[in-house]
């Protein structure tokens, strides 16, 4: 009978033990478990604000094309209306020059240039004959 209440007694510390050293075990692994969740947050974070910035980068690029195609075509419309513009001026100067040499003609005229119009008043005198040209032209010219 002594025996076994040392027994008993034994097996209380051994069982208070035992339970220690799986407490101290699991309180190891639960800190572990929370280092690694707080990394792998933190990885998560880092993955997001990266797909944050390459969408934003992908957007801006796409804008700055796009602006830059716009100002290319309107560079190109305003390009051809001049082109037009100074094909008409160089027909208008042929016919003069000729005009001129053959005829005792004369021209008179004035313009008004604006930052989105070109209004011109032509007169042409050939002789008795009177050639009046009044023409407004507009720019396609963004504000």
């Amino acid at each position: 009978p002594k025996n076994t209440g040392k027994e008993q007694k034994a097996i209380k510390i051994q069982a208070w033990w035992r339970g220690t050293l799986v407490r101290r075990t699991l309180l190891h692994a639960a800190l572990r478990a929370s280092i690694i969740q707080r990394w792998w947050k933190q990885v998560l974070l880092k993955l997001q604000a990266d797909r944050r910035r390459a969408a934003l980068e992908l957007y801006a690029r796409q804008t700055w094309a796009a602006v830059r195609l716009q100002s290319w075509v309107r560079m190109w419309c305003i390009r051809q209306r001049y082109i037009r513009l100074l094909h008409a001026v160089r027909i208008i100067q042929v016919y003069w020059r000729w005009h001129n040499c053959h005829t005792c003609g004369f021209l008179r005229g004035r313009y008004e240039l604006t930052a989105n119009k070109l209004g011109l008043e032509l007169e042409i005198f050939l002789g008795s004959q009177i050639c009046r040209i009044t023409d407004c032209i507009p720019f396609p010219i963004k504000n």
